[in-house]
């Protein structure tokens, strides 16, 4: 195997023998199978494009498959079969239609003729055999750049994979999905011709987050500042985990009036600030932090843990157990939910010991997506303009269990007293209950929300971009950002396509990125990697 899509990587240069996220070499091959599949697919959906043949349901397989490979969703083998077999599958019927059309067919590419082995240790020989990301391309360069075209485009798939669970779609991105996974077998390009490609990511992930971010106040509203126990209170609970608003309505609407309280973990922590899910009056905390002390909590909470997209470490086996999954994560050993029907999960429930007391450890506040911002937008203006407020912070990403994170709860906590610091996805677990007080009545930390909720944090840039009458960059705001996984790289893009510059990018660069392509990034956009926290908020606030 070779991997190096994350931040964990093994040495920071690529995992070879497993990964650091605990995928192992067979689930890291048949990934590479599914991707090179993919791409055989890709390169007869892009003729049927050409030819007016757009097949929504091939569209969404098409996403699913490519958010499966993405770090901690799937590492269940026999899943990714289904997923090969079934790409495959479709790419023939496309073939047909394009055929009839009077589209080209004939592809020179392995891919377009790919035919999969019949056992899950052929498919891993084939995958091994692929060398996926080495033969990307001879000149590191172009391997790099089109590296970061794939890492983007899994993150894309993820958020757009939510978006159209909750019905929203637009057949311009799964497109892009299609011309980019085309272009990774393209040869003879250049850095010219890549670089507006990767910037092109950014722009369709700007989208995708657009759709998610409409899928979920359209479905359950905006976001409203809410307080968010991180105690808890006697009696039955279950745990969930993940990313997926959706899974979490239908677990509360199926344990309502069962005696069991709910709590989130992780990125589901902003839902409790959703109008239509905090009306549940089980839904009740928060427990846990990020997904690095998952082995250390999930012992410790006296019911069955849910995970929606976004699997863990291989689990302990004194709580394997109690582990169920749904929609496209999987783990061999851990109950999956197929038909969203969680009985198990509430029967296991039941069964389970629960709380046996009340416990009040503090609370959190959630709910500062961009309705609430711009709702006190002229406070902030006006904090602005007397001095009250000297600089903005958004300080957030992805968390993780690698030495170096303690930088950004180091750099909040030397935040000076008159900075507002705004955090969104699960990289804010480094600090999120810390206490900063306010400035005018408004909160110094402000959570925006998710991971997908960059969104929302874009907007309100822009809003006060458009109020102080400067472009973004001239705004006193600063971007803190820590990563992980793929869909930090499709953010990151997306932040590059909006022109975004001088970025904090930590607490280690992209094994993917090579030297050329860095020092691309530097002269272009300024992205710098963390320093020490002191010397970093010095050279930002002079």
């Amino acid at each position: 195997m070779y991997c190096n899509q994350c931040e964990q990587t093994a040495k920071g240069t690529g995992c070879t023998t497993i990964g650091v996220c605990g995928k192992n070499e067979e689930v890291a091959d048949l990934e590479d199978v599914l991707i090179h599949a993919l791409t055989g697919l890709a390169l007869f959906a892009n003729e049927g494009r050409q030819k007016g043949i757009v097949d929504e349901p091939t569209d969404r397989f098409t996403m699913e498959a490519v958010f499966s490979t993405l770090t901690n969703v799937d590492f269940d083998p026999e899943r990714f079969v289904i997923l090969i077999n079934k790409t495959v599958e479709l790419r023939e019927a496309m073939k047909e239609k394009v055929a009839a059309a009077g589209g080209n067919t004939n592809f020179a590419h392995p891919a377009a003729s790919y035919v999969p082995a019949d056992t899950i240790e052929g498919l891993a020989k084939e995958g091994a055999a692929l060398h996926l990301i080495e033969n990307l391309d001879s000149d590191e360069n172009i391997r790099s750049l089109k590296q970061t075209l794939l890492y983007g485009m899994k993150g894309i798939a993820a958020y757009y994979d939510h978006a159209a669970i909750l019905g929203q779609s637009d057949p311009a991105v799964p497109a892009f999905i299609y011309e980019g996974l085309s272009a990774l077998l393209a040869e003879g390009l250049t850095v010219e011709q890549c670089v507006p490609v990767a910037m092109k990511a950014g722009e369709i992930n700007l989208r995708a987050m657009e759709l998610l971010d409409a899928a979920n106040t359209g479905t359950y509203g905006h976001p409203v500042p809410t307080t968010v126990p991180l105690g808890h209170r006697k009696g039955k609970c279950i745990l969930i985990t993940g990313h997926d608003l959706h899974d979490l309505e239908l677990l509360l609407k199926q344990t309502e009036g069962k005696g069991i309280d709910v709590y989130t973990h992780g990125e589901m922590l902003p839902c409790h600030g959703y109008p239509e899910l905090k009306k549940y009056d089980h839904f009740y905390g928060h427990f846990g932090t990020a997904w690095q002390n998952q082995h250390k909590e999930f012992p410790n909470f006296p019911g069955p843990v849910l995970f929606t997209t976004n699997c863990i470490q291989k689990p302990r086996e004194d709580y394997i157990d109690r582990i169920f999954t749904t929609g496209l994560v999987g783990w061999p050993g851990c109950a999956h939910i197929e038909d969203k029907d969680f009985s198990p999960v509430i029967e296991k429930a039941l069964a389970m010991d629960g709380w046996q007391d009340d416990a009040d450890n503090g609370s959190v506040m959630v709910g500062f997506g961009r309705n609430t911002v711009l709702g006190v937008a002229d406070k902030v203006i006006e904090g602005v303009k007397n001095k009250d407020i000297r600089h903005f912070f958004l300080v957030g990403g992805c968390d993780g269990a690698k030495p170096g994170r303690d930088y950004f709860t180091k750099f909040v906590e030397q935040v000076p007293s008159d900075c507002m610091v705004l955090t969104l996805a699960c990289g804010k677990f480094r600090f999120f209950d810390k206490d900063l007080g306010d400035i005018g009545g408004i909160p110094r930390l402000l959570d925006v929300g998710q991971c997908n909720d960059a969104y929302s944090a874009i907007q309100i840039a822009v809003a006060l971009a458009g109020a102080f009458e400067c472009d973004v960059n001239d705004l006193p705001l600063s971007m803190i950002i820590s990563w992980y996984e793929q869909k930090a790289v499709a953010i990151l893009l997306t932040l590059l396509f909006l022109g975004i510059k001088d970025i904090r990018l930590g607490p280690s660069l992209p094994a993917f990125i090579s030297p050329a392509v860095l020092q691309f990034l530097v002269d272009t956009f300024d992205i710098k990697p963390v320093d020490e926290p002191e010397k970093d908020l010095a050279a930002i606030l002079g």
